[in-house]
């Protein structure tokens, strides 16, 4: 095994003379013929660097993040993936975690831009893209963007697309006012709106009691801590743009074979959109959760691991 603070150390010392991408540390990590396990930062078009994490080897897989977390809510699933002989690759959206905070640029074109520069800065092939909450938006858009010229498959785990507000497409969706309840509330006062929210609705503690794997308040403690990271103007921001955002269009650009994961349960985004969403994929495989919550990567956390495994092996 390798030293990882000297090779974060040597990664930052050889930076300097680097204009931009990943830290070097995957390479080290690789040139010393073991798993990498490696962090560093991407520079983006406009200058904001993200956090990424890069683990294990084999074939990558690439997981976006909810809001208002981070790539950490990742961690169980990432470390089960590489043990299936996975590369994974998770990294922060601009302004949360521990990436840059820039004041604006909170809109799926730049996060979808933003995830295409990972891809091309680590140099990814063959890769799957999953996506779990906000993070399918990433996925839907960054296709219909960029393309699936270097994506084999797809995963949707209880995400947005294709759409949550109220439109022609989806006239059962949610009335702006509410995520203008949700800016109000955020910026009156964060930590108690964003601890309330993370308990009664996004892994709504009552319905996940009867799950496999209860929510607990030290994981309710580590979510807000996630939450706490990102910046108010990302938090903001990035409610218009999950909010508004309809990718009812995108939907014909997710040609890859992808699997939907959706609790019938889950308060913030209904089954309806999972629902929606297989329809208008060609190649998907919807698997619901019957009774479950929002927050699936702890709740179901073995399933939905035993689930992607088995989806990235066919």
């Amino acid at each position: 095994m390798f030293n990882r603070r000297n090779l974060f150390t040597s990664a930052i010392a050889a930076s300097v003379v680097a204009a931009d991408g990943l830290l070097p540390a995957t390479a080290l990590a690789q040139a010393r013929g073991g798993s990498r396990n490696a962090s560093g930062r991407i520079r983006m078009k406009d200058s904001t660097e993200l956090y990424v994490k890069d683990w294990g080897s084999g074939r990558p897989v690439v997981l976006t993040h909810a809001w208002p977390l981070s790539s950490d809510c990742w961690d169980q699933q990432a470390i089960a993936l590489v043990g299936a002989g996975h590369r994974v690759i998770t990294y922060d959206r601009r302004g949360f975690g521990r990436s840059g905070h820039p004041p604006n640029g909170y809109t799926y074109d730049t996060f979808a831009d933003d995830l295409a520069t990972v891809i091309a800065q680590i140099g990814l092939k063959d890769v799957t893209l999953v996506g779990f909450s906000m993070g399918g938006g990433e996925i839907a858009r960054y296709l219909s963007r960029h393309g699936a010229k270097n994506v084999v498959k797809a995963g949707l785990v209880a995400t947005v697309v294709p759409g949550l507000a109220k439109s022609r497409s989806n006239p059962n969706g949610v009335d702006p006012s509410f995520f203008e309840g949700i800016k109000d509330n955020l910026r009156k006062d964060r930590p108690s709106f964003l601890a309330g929210l993370l308990k009664d609705v996004f892994y709504d503690v009552t319905t996940s009691a009867k799950s496999t794997n209860p929510i607990t308040q030290p994981v309710l403690d580590w979510s807000l801590q996630m939450a706490m990271q990102a910046s108010l103007p990302a938090l903001i921001g990035s409610v218009d743009a999950f909010g508004q955002e309809d990718f009812t269009a995108d939907l014909a650009a997710v040609t890859v074979p992808t699997l939907i994961l959706h609790g019938t349960a889950d308060k913030p985004v209904s089954i309806e959109l999972g629902r929606r969403a297989a329809k208008g994929i060609a190649k998907s495989k919807l698997v619901e959760y019957e009774g479950a919550s929002h927050g699936l990567l702890v709740t179901e956390r073995d399933r939905v691991t035993r689930d992607l495994i088995e989806f990235l092996a066919g």
